[in-house]
């Protein structure tokens, strides 16, 4: 189990860089009851049970009825009439092997609660709610309450006095470099302008390294008071020394206390309501009311209010106005009381979806204490699903059929679920978001109609570490592909959904599968996707063929969605320029000065030496055109590849010093670690000694500079070890040779290496600043690249065939392949040259390898809005107020649901026009003639009233004054400028013209061409 023993890394990999070692350890100490296993309760407990808590006790006394079948995914036809919770245990406890898992049939009592340190009531009266809520507040029981009632849903959550968050929000503590502090009170602290301090007012920080005013080394946490994004104020500072340089802010973070009421006394209290949506304040306050009277509801009539009862929901309205005549609510929303009577018997896999990855979230921060938790009432509506301009459902339609969407139908009619069914869907990615999807999409019933179908693809295979939050897999699964085995889970869940899985990358290179026809065979697609390339690929394939897109993502506890509707709302757009985040060239060779710093630096090291020369040097030698392409590269580039290759393969060609036997790799790794944390440095200091001054007076080793030191090998540090050993296992490799890991007998040899000495050179010049270096690169000119590129030309031509080498793909989830060994001692080693405080293995993985860290969560809270997103795209809404772009973070509560933005319009020829709006041609005309280029912009003309001056193809020119091209197809224009044929596939070219009514026009509608 999770609180026994060291964690299962491998399995709770991704999760534990959202959670923490500490915090998951307490976590595996904790029992939880979840009562209820409807689809809501089988959502929290699925989450939970993932998370890796100590045990699971899911408590239902129900029996299996039709209406479960619409939210509950681990429940079948074959189940109805068995009780819920027993029916369920049995795969929820193969989703974490560490976590014991067990079912209770039988009533909630107090003797049953009392076994518990954390208690969730679902699908529970109000009587039972606030008899166990206040017997838990008593015995110092973490206790929460989850309600989705059609599109209506409510968290309520109670943690007792005194309550302590170790962490309220998980982010890393923020580390900041000092420019300069001043004496006065309060002292002003300025820090450099690389990076702003991100803190806010009452954060505390602990000082180090300030030369000059040390007294703030040595003084305890001082709590700070923000002046800007790069300065903050500190204690009275006038008495200090004078402050010389240097110097780190750390923050320190700080728990915090917090009380909550029972739920008895929370119920009174509307200043305990968290919003959501602002737009929708009011109905926040209504819906506080309205689920109370739904109970009073229940109670008196025993039953929920039928489906588009008008008398039930009178009935409703008025409860709830006798319950206003205390609160004194202003401006109570009566159409969403009314709303919610009407769907209230409705039981949606999205709602319970999201509402399972809040409340199971509140269990982690119950359980870990890291976190901030609610406090204490949230309450969600997502009442826009229902018909635009106030369509209401006739009651009639609302009979239970006995079918599994019989709780679906009860909210949306039988209408809307034939049409859903019959709905042709594309799913991008298998992975986390793309198992929610599926299961919801099967629950709902998408593609399971007689013309419905789903593509699912995914090119990765199932890992270990995927088994923690990709819930459709399991242990058995692992190097399976997952679009096949999450496609074998869905049609588990639901035999009626049709759905074909492939294991292709969406690119350029799969768009003869996913050609015009594909795409114009759909409803729409939702992107699952990890990576924002892949991400704005797929947007712009979606615009080019008019299809609306769901799009979601996580990392960590935070996650966004957003909807993209053909004409109504804005794209997901191109990819945002990231230059503003990327590492400085010289801050990384010379000057770095946080971990991310020495983190990239080894990692182009591990690129550069064990993957790039090897792959460069094979490419030479198999290609005889590689030397004339990698001159193409630029000058620069050509000298830096190329002489990488000489040296490589001299070395093989002449019997040099390329290794032959592991001594030889042992002896290398062990120079190559004197070269970088030795010689590099002293060269450095020698061009830039401590006490430099610029030649404005000011310390050179200042700011964000700091000041480095050399390294000493010793064979008994075991960071200089795990280098060597590293190292000369990758060099070994690359060259054939079979390495190891015993330390004692790479003593040995490391005994016998010679080192060579090594003096500083004045002739050197080290760049202080990227501009400084390209300036410097243009004053010397070209000739001089030119002059080595000839030379090496010539060395390269004159050797002799040589063996291949093994390019290393870097592979971070393997820990026996010394690659993130490498990572991990090249970088402390380095920061230890800067005194720059190491990370351990688990966040050098992170930072290196570049994971996102990820947890069930979330994934489950996104999967949800999106799919309530996709009720609204297949009704057809027209109305950009009724869709919702998502921003969350489920650490803090922080939920930021607003309208999505509107297409960005731009102007030609004094006309307005969209991103969606496009000159759709047909290329051929009735007698299957294709058009020709004269044609195409007579045609332009007549149509739209514009002249093209210029017309492109990707970056080929198709016209631009040229009347001899005129005449020809288009097509033949095409392959003619671009030296190739148009593949079979393509049935739609992109032309993108200019106009002589508007030719500076930076947009421009896109001509599609139709070939066929």
């Amino acid at each position: 189990m999770a609180g026994t023993g060291d964690l299962d890394e491998g399995f709770y990999s991704r999760q534990l860089y959202v959670l923490g070692h500490e915090a998951m350890h307490r976590m595996g100490t904790v029992n939880v009851l979840i009562a209820g296993m409807r689809g809501l309760g089988v959502e929290i407990a699925k989450n939970v049970i993932l998370s890796g808590v100590k045990s699971v006790t899911v408590q239902d006394e129900g029996q299996t009825a039709w209406t479960d079948l619409s939210s509950q995914f681990y429940l079948q036809e074959s189940h109805l009439g068995q009780n819920r919770a027993t029916c369920s245990v049995q795969q929820l406890s193969v989703l974490n092997p560490h976590v014991h898992v067990s079912a209770h049939t039988g009533p909630l009592d107090e003797d049953l609660l009392l076994k518990f340190e954390v208690v969730v009531l679902t699908d529970s009266s109000l009587d039972d709610q606030k008899r166990f809520g206040e017997l838990c507040h008593s015995h110092g029981i973490k206790f929460i309450v989850a309600d989705t009632k059609g599109l209506c849903g409510q968290l309520f959550c109670d943690f007792g006095e005194k309550f302590e968050v170790l962490d309220r929000d998980g982010e890393m503590p923020a580390t900041i470099m000092i420019e300069r502090i001043t004496k006065e009170n309060p002292g002003l602290v300025v820090c450099t302008d690389d990076q702003k301090h991100g803190l806010s007012d009452g954060c505390k920080v602990i000082f180090s390294e300030v030369q000059g005013m040390t007294e703030l080394n040595s003084i305890g946490p001082v709590e700070i008071k923000v002046c800007g994004q790069y300065s903050f104020t500190i204690c009275d500072t006038s008495a200090f020394s004078e402050y010389e340089r240097g110097g780190v802010a750390t923050e320190v973070k700080q728990p915090i206390q917090l009380d909550f009421k029972p739920l008895s006394e929370a119920l009174q209290d509307h200043q305990l309501l968290i919003f959501n949506d602002f737009g929708k304040i009011s109905r926040h306050n209504t819906l506080h009311l309205a689920f109370q009277a739904l109970h009073s509801f229940v109670k008196k009539e025993q039953r929920l209010p039928q489906s588009w009862s008008q008398s039930d929901a009178d009935f409703l309205v008025a409860l709830v106005r006798e319950l206003n005549a205390v609160a004194q609510v202003d401006q109570l929303d009566e159409d969403a009381v009314r709303r919610l009577s009407y769907t209230a018997q409705g039981d949606l896999a999205p709602m319970n979806a999201f509402f399972g990855g809040l409340a199971a979230q509140e269990v982690i921060k119950a359980c870990s204490r890291k976190f901030t938790p609610l406090q204490q009432w949230l309450y969600f509506d997502a009442l826009e699903c229902l018909p635009e301009e106030g369509g209401q459902l006739e009651e009639r339609s609302f009979s239970s059929k006995g079918t599994r969407y019989d709780a679906q139908i009860a909210v949306f009619g039988p209408a809307f679920q034939e049409k859903l069914g019959n709905q042709k869907y594309f799913l991008v990615g298998a992975g986390a978001i793309g198992c929610e999807l599926l299961k919801n999409f099967a629950l709902i019933g998408l593609g399971a109609g007689e013309e419905g179908h789903i593509t699912v693809t995914d090119m990765d295979y199932i890992e270990r570490s995927n088994l923690n939050r990709q819930f459709l897999f399991r242990s058995q699964d692992i190097g399976k592909p997952k679009s096949e085995i999450a496609a074998k889970a869905v049609r588990e869940m639901n035999p009626q959904v049709k759905i074909t899985a492939h294991q292709n990358r969406l690119d350029s290179d799969s768009e003869g599968v996913y050609d015009y026809n594909f795409f114009m065979g759909l409803d729409g697609v939702a992107a699952a996707l990890d990576n924002v390339e892949a991400r704005v690929y797929l947007d712009g394939r979606c615009v080019q063929h008019q299809k609306p897109l769901l799009e979601g993502g996580t990392l960590g506890s935070k996650g966004h969605t957003l909807v993209v509707v053909p004409h109504l709302t804005e794209s997901y757009g191109p990819a945002k320029s990231s230059s503003s985040n990327a590492i400085p060239l010289c801050t990384l060779k010379n000057f770095p000065h946080r971990i991310e710093h020495t983190l990239q630096w080894a990692r182009d090291q591990f690129e550069g030496l064990f993957k790039q020369t090897p792959e460069n040097v094979n490419l030479f030698l198999r290609d005889p055109g590689f030397v004339e392409r990698t001159l193409a590269n630029g000058d620069a580039e050509a000298v830096e590849i190329l002489e990488g290759v000489w040296n490589s393969l001299q070395d093989m060609a002449d019997g040099g010093k390329h290794p032959k036997i592991w001594e030889d790799c042992v002896s290398w790794a062990r120079c190559k670690w004197e070269t970088l944390y030795n010689n590099d440095i002293c060269q450095l200091l020698h061009c830039f000694p401590p006490g430099q001054v610029t030649s404005n007076g000011l310390p050179f080793w200042s700011g964000s500079k700091r000041c480095p030191h050399a390294l000493t090998f010793d064979p008994n540090n075991i960071t200089h070890m795990d280098y060597v050993v590293a190292a000369a296992n990758l060099y070994g490799h690359i060259y054939g040779i079979k390495g190891t890991g015993d330390r004692n007998s790479i003593r040995e040899t490391l005994a016998r290496v010679k080192v060579p000495s090594f003096t500083p050179k004045s002739s050197v010049k080290i760049h202080t600043t990227d501009e400084e270096m390209e300036e410097d690169r243009k004053k010397k000119g070209d000739d001089n690249e030119k002059v080595q590129l000839e030379e090496l030309k010539r060395k390269l031509s004159s050797l002799k065939n040589s063996a291949q080498m093994c390019p290393i793909d870097f592979e971070k989830d393997d820990d026996s392949n010394f690659h993130i060994d490498y990572i991990v001692a090249a970088s402390n080693l380095r920061a230890e040259n800067y005194d720059i405080p190491a990370v351990d293995r688990h966040q050098s993985k992170r930072i290196a390898g570049r994971i996102i860290p990820a947890i069930a969560t979330t994934t489950a809270a996104v999967a949800g809005l999106m799919c309530l997103e996709l009720f609204k795209l297949i009704q057809g809404h027209k109305k950009i107020s009724s869709y919702r772009t998502a921003y969350l973070n489920l650490a803090v509560q922080y939920f930021v649901l607003s309208q999505p933005c509107r297409p960005q319009d731009f102007e030609v020829a004094g006309k307005k026009y969209t991103l969606w709006d496009d000159f759709l041609v047909e290329g051929r005309g009735s007698n299957q003639q294709e058009m020709t280029l004269g044609d195409l912009l007579q045609h332009i003309k007549e149509k739209y009233d514009l002249n093209i001056c210029s017309l492109f193809y990707g970056p080929a020119i198709l016209y631009n004054g040229h009347e001899e091209r005129l005449k020809k197809s288009v097509s033949d224009v095409v392959k003619m400028v671009t030296k190739a044929d148009i593949p079979p596939h393509k049935k739609m070219l992109e032309l993108i013209p200019s106009f002589a009514e508007d030719e500076d026009c930076e947009l421009v509608p896109t001509i599609r061409y139709m070939l066929k």
